[in-house]
């Protein structure tokens, strides 16, 4: 019933657009995923800003950093942040939207199946770990840090909108291409493309945003790579944990805290760090 629901709602959409694939392929690849960005990220901004809610602030990670965050410094990074969503991303879906074209499928008047949408997902996953890990790790080698990956590690303790607050050859190379790369050898649906774009940035939004909230997957890993630079390059940490790029944080109790919080206690309150030895 739920499918037969997506289905008519896809094919009044595509109706009401008479068709337009250009347009379709700017909502779907474009409007949606900026909208999902810029919505979490809202809310974790009045957090940032005000303190409050305190349901949210109390679950931060790095204690008594960005605590106001600096007012300055955050709107460098939202200037930043649309500067390459507008002037870089956006642009890119210009060969990207005729690669799908050449699939002929993105825009089929039918849409695939929920199973088929979880396989293609995974190998999303798998191509954005291997081609993130990879070009992560090149622009921390320390020719092209100085010039490229310093301004991302600005922010030792981030907040979710520095997600995307990087020079922008780093944001071509290293953000924005990983997720792409998956639908366009894939020939995914544009539905597809969008649902997969919102998650990407979401789960992005989650690994900077500084707080370890309920429910949501952990972000301690991608924290700790900003607190330390040289571990945990990974979004999975699967090539992390194959290359031994993940050994310090294994010794942490950060990585005891890499986990799910299932419970309202911070994780930072039940798995604190250990007191500092006096001099």
């Amino acid at each position: 019933t739920l499918g037969n629901f997506w289905q008519t709602a896809w094919l009044e959409f595509y109706d009401h657009m008479e068709g337009d694939e250009w347009t379709i392929f700017l909502v779907g690849a474009a409007l949606v995923p900026a909208l999902a960005f810029w919505g979490f990220n809202g809310i974790l901004l009045v957090a940032d800003i005000t303190g409050k809610p305190t349901f949210i602030t109390r679950y931060r990670i790095q204690l008594g950093k960005n605590d106001p965050v600096d007012r300055k410094k955050l709107w460098k990074a939202i200037y930043t942040a649309l500067g390459n969503q507008f002037f870089v991303s956006f642009p890119m879906l210009v060969p990207m939207f005729y690669i799908m074209k050449w699939w002929e499928n993105s825009f089929s008047k039918e849409l695939p199946t929920f199973q088929w949408f979880l396989v293609e997902l995974s190998i999303f996953t798998v191509v954005e770990e291997i081609l993130f890990y990879y070009t992560h790790r090149l622009v921390h080698h320390p020719v092209l840090y100085k010039h490229i990956h310093k301004k991302h590690h600005e922010w030792t303790a981030p907040i979710g909108v520095v997600s995307i607050y990087a020079h922008p050859i780093e944001h071509i190379v290293s953000n924005t291409l990983p997720v792409m790369t998956g639908p366009m050898i894939m020939g995914s649906h544009i539905v597809s493309i969008s649902a997969w774009f919102s998650i990407a940035l979401v789960t992005t939004s989650i690994s900077h945003c500084g707080y370890h909230l309920p429910l949501l997957p952990s972000p301690e890993f991608h924290d700790f790579h900003h607190l330390k630079f040289n571990q945990c390059y990974g979004v999975l940490g699967v090539l992390d944990f194959l290359h031994g790029t993940d050994k310090m944080f294994r010794q942490t109790k950060a990585f005891e805290r890499h986990k799910v919080l299932l419970s309202l206690t911070p994780l930072s309150e039940s798995i604190p760090e250990p007191p500092k030895k006096e001099e």
